[in-house]
């Protein structure tokens, strides 16, 4: 279990796909065509041993793209705790701001800057490592990120799996072949898991150009992250009773804001909460 909440706190979630110009680059792979992205995505599943039964092996993070990341900024000032919910591309109708090396160095910046205890599900194995390969891949500089102190004890290092500025949720509930997924631990905790589509969706939405959707998707893995977060945290002693309490109704009263500023699929995760919080309490 982590032993620190930190004043800056990070819950965040990121999608990805098959990099069709990593299969360009490595395999010769023409992205000509209507069909060039998708038979580049397929060429790198054979190379990685897709089958009939599992079509869509997982590839090694280096060969993928970022395609969207999400999460809720956590800050505590004077004692009051506040969410802020982010996500990039800010504007997914906008090329520009879809390009992965634009939402790379917005997040690499965000991170440097404000140093944020980060929070994620498997983080230490696939989210902090894809922001690096692709960073570097991209020839991004850090912007603090990549900086780590002499001693452990000195400064914030992402990079240590004995750090709590990288809190990884993952191994804390399970491990090996006993880790649970992020569904299956969220669900059975009352907390909504996938909803409405899940990861293997994401490559045939990104194809089909509805970018949006795949945000959307992203944002409420960032809520489950945070949640589940929150929740390890009251086991942990780390918030109490009343404190977990509140966190719930910040994360709750973020939703709902997010509704009236347009976002309306934000409804949808309310409706599952509320679905599986009745369903939890039978128990």
């Amino acid at each position: 279990m982590f032993k620190t909440i930190e004043p800056c706190l990070f819950s965040f979630d990121l999608e990805w796909i098959p990099d069709p110009a990593s299969a360009e680059i490595l395999f010769g792979v023409s992205l000509d065509g209507p069909q060039g992205f998708e038979a580049a995505m397929q060429r790198l599943w054979r190379e990685a041993g897709a089958t009939e039964e599992q079509p869509q092996p997982y590839l090694k993070t280096v060969l993928c793209r970022i395609v969207s990341v999400a999460g809720i900024f956590r800050e505590v000032v004077a004692g009051e705790v506040s969410l802020k919910l982010v996500s990039l591309p800010s504007d997914p109708s906008d090329s520009e701001k879809c390009r992965e090396a634009v939402i790379l160095h917005a997040l690499l910046k965000s991170i440097g800057t404000r140093k944020p205890q980060l929070v994620g599900y498997n983080s230490h194995n696939a989210d902090v490592p894809i922001i690096v390969q692709r960073s570097i891949a991209h020839g991004l500089f850090g912007e603090g990120m990549g900086e780590r102190p002499g001693k452990p004890w000195e400064g914030i290092d992402y990079f240590s799996t004995s750090s709590d500025f990288n809190v990884d949720l993952a191994p804390m509930v399970g491990r090996y072949a006993q880790t649970p997924k992020l569904h299956e631990i969220a669900s059975l905790s009352g907390i909504p898991g996938k909803v409405d589509t899940d990861g293997g969706s994401v490559p045939n939405l990104w194809l089909q150009g509805n970018l949006q959707a795949i945000v959307n998707y992203n944002e409420f893995d960032a809520l489950t992250t945070h949640l589940l977060w929150a929740r390890i945290a009251h086991f942990s002693g780390l918030l109490g009773d009343q404190a977990y309490a509140h966190e719930q109704a910040l994360v709750r009263g973020l939703a709902k804001q997010e509704c009236e500023k347009g976002k309306k699929h934000f409804e949808r995760y309310l409706d599952e909460w509320d679905r599986l919080q009745a369903l939890v309490a039978k128990r």
